[in-house]
């Protein structure tokens, strides 16, 4: 991918406003027929499908612009140059999260299995000079784990709470601001409010290893997380995510997979020559660094566990396997569980912005019957994310490289995050406790309405 190619998609998503309404006048039509067939209805007015324009002009600020301008290629490199100068009380602690949807990106474009090539790329950001790399595994099994408990309490409530059920996954940055922005209080008090992996991740490096492990001011240090979507950067500078006292964010910079890898070819670097570097682990030693990854098809699998918990929480019910049927597509199935020809429990998963278009119609006139329903932005989930799957020629989906790297994430060996020690140890260690005051602080956060603040743009229709 050219660096022209990567500003731009900095700049524009896949859909946004600007773009959608130029091809509209280009192709005619089209995209009103798609919209028919999508919810069904028939509307002879050129209107727009409804998208994620969550990169218009309309919906970020300058001052979001400037912020995520600085999430580049070109800030990473000022924090390594200034940690070469004499002046060492500008020198940073550089740590890099590599999130587990980016890994088999690298194993499809180094040609290796996923434990080599994340070795490889640790290897070369070491060489940069940055000085702990670690996946983000730990910190998605902190946000399923707390997404289970917090559905649970959700469905006991749900006789005497309208907005308990259905809850909606939070993990999605895409949808969350689009909900948020757009849908306001018709979704918001049903989104899990457990934070997403990225920021979890945050905060595990920002406080407990910081803190902790290092004895640093979190200032000290600078965290980069790779990830296989632009849409995390949008994430990364909530206002929520910052601390203004010590003027610092739990995620400084977010930078693509394609970004990383146009770095390397940017400075000509070869993989066979690279050498093979472990990741670190935030508990260190004491931690496993073996690469697992959860259940699911290529994200993290919140339906899969949350189903399995709910079903052994709430009824006694061990289930090994799940069946996927598919409700339109794709990328919109639904799990069900029953008994006795019951109905227990409904769920779906819900991925791309047709699909959740869909999905939010049903809402408003009352025909959800789902319990949880995993949203994601990208059609295809996280594997699909345009910061990886994008064609070289750009504006689509690379459907070849998609399939390679689905198949590679699926070699991984499964851990679930309730047998992982590791968890167990934080939440004594650092969280005082699974249903402690400081583990609802540190592993939640609350969405907030704000489309009154962001009206609805007139060319965007239900």
């Amino acid at each position: 991918m050219s660096e022209v190619s990567i500003a731009k998609r900095k700049e524009k998503c896949e859909n946004c406003t600007k773009q959608c309404n130029k091809k509209q006048s280009d192709e005619g039509t089209s995209s009103l027929h798609e919209k028919d067939e999508a919810n069904g209805e028939s509307n002879e007015e050129s209107q727009m499908l409804l998208s994620a324009c969550l990169s218009c002009d309309g919906c970020v600020s300058e001052e979001e612009s400037l912020k995520i301008s600085q999430q580049s290629l070109d800030e990473v490199d000022r924090i390594l140059a200034l940690n070469k100068k004499c002046d060492v009380s500008k020198h940073k602690v550089l740590v890099v999260s590599l999130c587990p949807q980016s890994l088999p990106f690298f194993a499809v474009k180094f040609g290796l299995d996923i434990p080599e090539a994340t070795q490889k790329l640790c290897g070369y950001l070491k060489s940069l000079g940055v000085q702990y790399v670690f996946d983000t595994t730990l910190a998605a099994g902190f946000s399923i784990l707390e997404s289970q408990r917090e559905f649970v309490q959700r469905y006991r409530r749900r006789h005497h709470d309208s907005h308990a059920l259905p809850m909606f996954t939070s993990s999605c940055p895409g949808w969350i601001r689009y909900a948020e922005r757009v849908l306001g209080t018709l979704v918001t008090p049903h989104i899990c409010t457990a934070r997403s992996p990225q920021q979890l991740m945050g905060c595990l490096v920002k406080d407990y290893f910081t803190k902790q492990q290092q004895k640093l001011s979190p200032e000290k240090v600078y965290h980069m997380v790779v990830a296989p979507c632009f849409d995390k950067k949008l994430e990364a500078i909530r206002e929520e995510f910052y601390n203004s006292l010590l003027e610092n964010r739990d995620v400084d910079c977010v930078l693509t997979s394609a970004e990383i890898y146009c770095m390397m070819e940017r400075r000509k670097v070869s993989v066979e020559e690279l050498v093979s570097v472990p990741l670190d682990h935030v508990l260190g030693e004491a931690g496993d660094p073996g690469l697992v990854r959860h259940e699911g098809r290529g994200s993290e699998g919140f339906l899969e566990h949350v189903f399995k918990h709910a079903a052994k929480e709430l009824f006694g019910l061990d289930v090994r396997e799940i069946t996927y049927k598919n409700v339109r597509n794709r990328d919109f199935q639904e799990v069900s569980l029953e008994r006795d020809g019951e109905t227990l429990l409904q769920f779906a998963a819900v991925y791309g912005f047709r699909n959740i278009q869909t999905l939010v119609h049903r809402m408003r006139k009352g025909r959800v019957p789902y319990q949880l329903v995993e949203v994601l932005s990208c059609p295809g989930g996280c594997l699909s994310g345009r910061g990886q799957a994008e064609s070289e020629a750009g504006g689509r989906v690379d459907k070849a490289l998609v399939q390679q790297m689905e198949e590679a994430y699926s070699s991984l060996p499964v851990r679930l995050p309730e047998v992982n020690p590791s968890l167990h140890t934080l939440y004594q260690d650092w969280l005082e406790g699974q249903d402690s005051q400081q583990a609802n602080a540190v592993l939640h956060t609350q969405y907030k309405n704000q489309s009154h603040i962001h009206t609805q743009p007139p060319h965007i229709q239900w």
